[in-house]
């Protein structure tokens, strides 16, 4: 696929034109406040893996609606003193998988929590064990318009509650560092990495790479490719509710969360992606808070971004930083 979106130097500049609820801090604040209402309830089992570089542990945490949500924790062998937490979130359809699949940061030194996203894991990988029990008005087939009748019950409510609720969990641990924390993750999960890092004020790091749900009001116009177009097949049918609909998503657009940013980030963004186009990446990194901000631009690739090569280099970033 050549090129489609805009020239790299306007997607430097690039903005969107997603429009901010006056209220959206008093949503997500309300939100997080009745989710803290729930007893975190975080639960750490020591799991047989055979692994022996690495102690895991399966995770249960109480998320939205105190709802039950599971996750791996993966630590170096041995430890005794608490180490940096490196906290993963999934790309859209997969689940947690299987603890050998998550060996990459365990392996630096540092703690590993991988959240699974509730509903998922039926896509892709090692599956996944995490269910949502909240129902939903009519929505195409998929989770973009889950709830999308209202802020309220928007399936992505839910999932960035959990998500935010994973860092807090992931930091219980006795072994783990809440002071240099990392939120990272790939597609769905660099979306949600950039929420988290909008959520949670006093993260060290993020690293959200090929990132999804950013700047609905062009994803959903210039994409044919899913899963953005689940919202244009919702609405081919729900004629007439383009407005409703794009309210809905602006409490869930990273670009309004990536201006609450407050730790250091690094993005990146595949310049052929037809899954995440590179201007909705950029308009959530241009929108990023905080000055300790770079981006990774991958000229040829697709959804597969930058793959090992933008592991190799969040290797090396964040050794500046955990």
């Amino acid at each position: 696929m050549a090129l489609f979106d805009l020239p790299l130097d306007e997607l430097r500049e690039y903005r969107s034109a997603s429009v901010e609820p006056e209220d959206f801090d008093a949503f997500w604040s309300k939100t997080l406040q009745e989710a803290r209402a729930h007893d975190l309830d975080a639960r750490f089992e020591p799991v047989d893996t055979g692994l022996t570089t690495v102690d895991v542990y399966d995770v249960t945490f109480a998320g939205f609606g105190g709802h039950p949500v599971k996750g791996w924790l993966t630590l170096p062998a041995a430890v005794e003193e608490p180490i940096p937490l490196v906290v993963e979130f999934i790309g859209y359809g997969g689940g947690r998988g299987l603890p050998h699949e998550h060996l990459l940061w365990a392996s630096t030194g540092r703690a590993h929590f991988v959240m699974d996203t509730r509903g998922q894991g039926s896509g892709w990988g090692g599956g996944g064990g995490t269910a949502d029990p909240v129902g939903g008005a009519p929505a195409y087939p998929g989770f973009m318009t889950r709830g999308i009748d209202a802020p309220e019950n928007y399936y992505y409510r839910r999932v960035f509650t959990d998500a935010v609720r994973a860092v807090e969990a992931a930091r219980s641990h006795p072994l783990t560092d809440a002071a240099r924390t990392v939120a990272l993750g790939g597609s769905q999960g660099g979306g949600i990495t950039i929420a988290v890092g909008g959520l949670v004020p006093d993260l060290t790091a993020i690293a959200p790479d090929v990132p999804f749900l950013c700047d609905y009001p062009r994803a959903a116009t210039v994409t044919d490719r899913h899963p953005y177009r689940e919202i244009g097949l919702f609405l081919k049918t729900h004629r007439g509710r383009t407005e409703d609909a794009l309210r809905t998503l602006s409490y869930f657009d990273g670009v309004h969360f990536a201006s609450r940013g407050r730790a250091a980030a690094l993005f990146s963004a595949a310049l052929e992606d037809q899954t995440c186009p590179p201007s909705t990446v950029f308009a959530a990194f241009n929108a990023w808070g905080h000055e300790d901000k770079a981006i990774e631009v991958y000229d040829f690739n697709d959804h597969e971004g930058g793959g090992p090569y933008q592991e190799a280099a969040k290797l090396k970033w964040l050794r500046s930083y955990v």
